[in-house]
């Protein structure tokens, strides 16, 4: 069968390696792609939100399966005109999207169906918010409603930050339109990790378990990024913690998606904190996480095009997830600056040792191929992945591989994971 991806991270390469594991397809297409998933795929230069012409490449060129990768085209309603127009694609529809394209609209849906998270207020006022944060308990999570690239979410300790923080989502619009609504919430304390879910409107199945790091320096200082590594699985995510999770937050998810007549097909992420008071829902996304997509799929067994089919027939029970008895920890490589001004355009030297090293993976983030060299072309440019038989051997395998490349003003974080030493030693 021949398969579309659409996107152009490491998220999408991940997959696009993932995919061309499959015994059953035989062609694979990306758009827009970039250099390393050149390697399993051949690139077109479709933009992701290009629909009228991505439907017309699928068409041209018999497509069998689209995945769409990224959040914009999943809520902008991608997989609605896919189907209108007869083609098999995998993600939710516009009407099930809205669980990540609208933070208030999932805060609204949690409370509605008593599904766990924090307590919160919305507003699309900016009086009213800073009017609310007068009297409101220190410290406090301010939320663009809309996406903003994963990083718009501001932590505020002190009321001045948080008045601040108003100004800088609803007035100043850092992140656009997405901040024409914000919601503020308690802050909440625990361990965070990230679980992954495949969806078929009614069924679920839940990945492996993972933990992202977000800050873009060491000891989780700095501003929040798209994330700058993670490991899985989480040491904290105990089989309890699931227990709980697949009666009152899983299930209990699909379940309310439904009864609002937003039946929602595909992948649900979600992103946990592990509370003194139990497990609580810190967001959703309706898509693979990027970077965690990095570790949980090289560590999947299945089949990936049996499972997307399954979640679109609505055949998901029949399926058994099933993953290694292992560990897999992710370094991003960055372009220094990041996330805010970088340079780009630097080759990129040593991508060759990873060829044929096994259990050692590079997925290309910002990269493209220009006069044939492969040079750096965003903020994130690579994601260093490399299992190990516990996650302690994972993380020393993965800083070692970091040390095979090199590209100017590289940048990395060096403590990926160092929390689960502790863990790990005990």
């Amino acid at each position: 069968m021949k398969v579309l991806i659409v996107g152009s991270g490491g998220r999408e390469h991940a997959i696009a390696w993932k995919v061309a594991q499959s015994k059953r397809v035989s062609k694979i297409y990306c758009a827009p792609g970039n250099a390393g998933i050149e390697e399993v795929a051949t690139c077109v230069p479709i933009g992701a939100m290009e629909f009228d012409k991505l439907v017309a490449f699928a068409k041209e060129k018999q497509i069998d399966l689209t995945i769409i990768g990224m959040d914009d085209p999943l809520v902008a309603g991608i997989v609605d005109v896919f189907e209108a127009e007869g083609l098999k694609v995998f993600g939710p529809r516009k009407n099930a999207a809205i669980l990540e394209g609208s933070k208030a609209f999932s805060k609204d849906l949690m409370k509605k169906y008593k599904i766990p998270t924090a307590s919160y207020e919305t507003f699309d006022c900016p009086e009213k918010a800073m009017e609310y944060l007068e009297t409101a308990m220190m410290p406090v999570v301010l939320k663009a409603d809309g996406l903003a690239l994963g990083k718009g979410v501001l932590i505020c300790n002190t009321r001045e930050e948080a008045m601040q923080g108003v100004k800088t989502l609803m007035l100043d619009k850092q992140f656009g339109t997405a901040g024409n609504r914000i919601v503020i919430e308690e802050f909440m304390t625990g361990r965070e990790v990230s679980v992954l879910s495949f969806v078929d409107g009614e069924h679920i199945k839940i990945m492996t378990s993972a933990q992202d790091h977000k800050r873009a320096k060491d000891g989780d200082e700095g501003l929040n990024t798209g994330g700058m590594g993670t490991f899985s699985p989480s040491p904290y995510y105990t089989k309890e913690v699931d227990e709980f999770c697949q009666t009152y937050i899983y299930q209990a998810t699909v379940d309310a998606m439904k009864m609002e007549g937003r039946s929602f097909k595909g992948i649900i992420f979600f992103g946990l904190m592990l509370t003194e008071n139990g497990p609580r829902v810190l967001e959703y996304n309706a898509r693979f996480g990027d970077p965690e997509t990095q570790v949980v799929l090289p560590r999947m067994k299945n089949d990936i095009i049996d499972v997307m089919e399954a979640c679109i027939d609505g055949t998901l029970d029949k399926v058994q997830l099933e993953f290694e008895d292992n560990a897999a920890v992710c370094v991003v490589l960055a372009s220094s600056g990041y996330p805010e001004h970088y340079e780009k355009g630097f080759e990129i030297k040593g991508l060759e040792a990873f060829h044929n090293k096994d259990g050692y993976y590079v997925f290309h983030a910002g990269t493209k191929k220009e006069d044939g060299k492969v040079v750096t072309n965003g903020g994130r440019v690579l994601g260093i992945t490399a299992k190990g038989s516990d996650l302690k051997k994972a993380r020393a395998n993965a800083y070692e591989a970091t040390t095979w490349v090199d590209f100017a003003n590289k940048y990395m974080r060096n403590d990926i994971g160092k929390a689960i030493d502790e863990v790990v030693d005990k």
